[in-house]
């Protein structure tokens, strides 16, 4: 067992974990990132307006204030929608201007020009002009991966063409604001003359618009996305580069943002229409099932240090519990600690994963309701599975069994744990002993 615990850690080591710097590192990865992370108070508060416009409780239902608050919703519907569809429903307008501004620092461009010039480029290609009105078609998820290649190109055009010194420079005594305002003349020119010739192009060749072609080209990687397969890939990835002390939520999340706002955007178009809801691996999904109390759903295993008969343990459990009420376990990881520690490795790995098939079945098979609302990362357990599923109260029972599982499976090596540090509190109270006998008082 040591063997094999050696081999796997020396492969982190050298392989993995080089690679892993590398990528989180990468600067399209961390862009993407930092533009998603931008975006999210704003497709946090607009996914909180379903709850409003689409109450909990049974369309038949005769409870007078339940009665109310549907007839409400049903007869404003139109009115009670705009904050979500200015929110959640151009969400790609947020990204790409995140996206830009975030990319531009690596090329000590001006974020806000950038930005800007980003949000151009994608709304150049995504939001055609139909009778004198703008489509938002692709201002929602559907236009994601649109949003992330237009905001690259328009970022790395402008980058180029400062580099080449084929911008136009004013003089120093010009005012900063003026001489960027004409600096990024000839970089928006060049831009339309680009992006927007190439879109007609595919139109005429195809009859989709950029993002519509790419969307097409992308569905099978989409749809793979949202698959158990695809689940236990990302959280094994995850935990693994977590037990090497590198943060794998920030890599997997960079990757699957993409993929889970496209897949929340069609189920909440799915919800509107009173259809039944197409995905299961969202970002509601990975939060609160699979890392309940932070990666490795380790607030289960807080609760079990707080019992501990070793001192250390139960002195981590009480400093970790309330951070790992909000999904911060810092305190565990580190203090106990659960990374590099072989004791620990097997149902760090194995717990969330389990739990990932527990739910991917219980989700799939109708048992509980999917998700439809992007929640807060640092949002309890129960409650927010309970949020990100329309307050519906299957997915609470969900995140309870799932807590259960964990604490079953930590248990057995939180022990064998715990005789090891009980013995070496004894072995060293002994010779602390041995050093310093008591002397006799004469």
């Amino acid at each position: 067992m040591s063997t094999l615990y050696d081999h796997v850690v020396n492969t982190i080591e050298q392989k993995l974990t080089p690679l892993a710097v590398k990528v989180g590192q990468q600067k399209y990865l961390t862009s993407i990132r930092d533009g998603f992370i931008a975006a999210l108070p704003f497709m946090i508060v607009g996914s909180f307006m379903l709850v409003f416009i689409f109450p909990p409780f049974p369309a038949d239902t005769t409870w007078g204030f339940a009665r109310a608050w549907l007839d409400f919703s049903t007869e404003y519907r139109e009115q009670l929608m705009l904050p979500f569809n200015l929110s959640m429903g151009i969400m790609t307008v947020f990204i790409s201007v995140g996206i830009g501004s975030s990319l531009a620092k690596h090329h000590e461009l001006d974020p806000m020009t950038t930005g800007l010039l980003a949000l151009m480029a994608f709304m150049l290609v995504a939001a055609p002009l139909k009778d004198g009105s703008i489509s938002m078609q692709y201002l929602s998820g559907q236009g994601i991966f649109t949003a992330i290649l237009t905001a690259i190109y328009a970022t790395e055009a402008y980058a180029f063409l400062k580099r080449h010194h084929v911008t136009i420079k004013l003089p120093p005594e010009v005012p900063t604001g003026v001489s960027r305002s004409f600096e990024i003349l000839i970089p928006v020119l060049f831009i339309i003359l680009t992006l927007y010739p190439l879109n007609l192009l595919i139109e005429a060749q195809t009859g989709m618009i950029l993002p519509q072609a790419i969307m097409t080209l992308l569905q099978p990687l989409v749809s793979a996305s949202d698959s158990l397969a695809a689940v236990l890939l990302a959280v094994f990835i995850c935990q693994l580069l977590w037990f090497a002390g590198i943060h794998g939520a920030l890599i997997v999340t960079g990757i699957m943002n993409p993929f889970w706002m496209t897949n929340l955007s069609e189920n909440q178009v799915a919800m509107a229409a009173g259809e039944a809801l197409p995905h299961i691996f969202l970002q509601g999904f990975w939060d609160h099932y699979l890392l309940i109390g932070g990666v490795g759903s380790t607030l289960p295993l807080a609760f079990l240090l707080l019992r501990s008969k070793a001192v250390h343990l139960r002195t981590i459990g009480k400093m970790g519990i309330v951070p790992g009420f909000f999904n911060i376990n810092e305190p565990i990881l580190f203090g106990a600690p659960i990374i590099m520690n072989p004791v620990f490795f097997l149902p760090f790995i194995l717990v969330p994963m389990i739990n990932a098939v527990l739910a991917w079945f219980a989700v799939d098979f109708g048992l509980v309701a999917k998700v439809v609302s992007l929640t807060p990362w640092t949002t309890p357990g129960p409650i927010g599975a309970s949020w990100a599923a329309n307050w519906a109260v299957s997915p609470v029972i969900l995140s309870l069994l799932c807590m259960c599982s964990a604490a079953l499976m930590y248990l057995p090596f939180l022990k064998a744990y715990e005789k090891q540090l009980l013995d070496k509190e004894a072995a060293d109270a002994k010779q602390k002993e041995a050093e310093h006998p008591q002397g006799v008082t004469v």
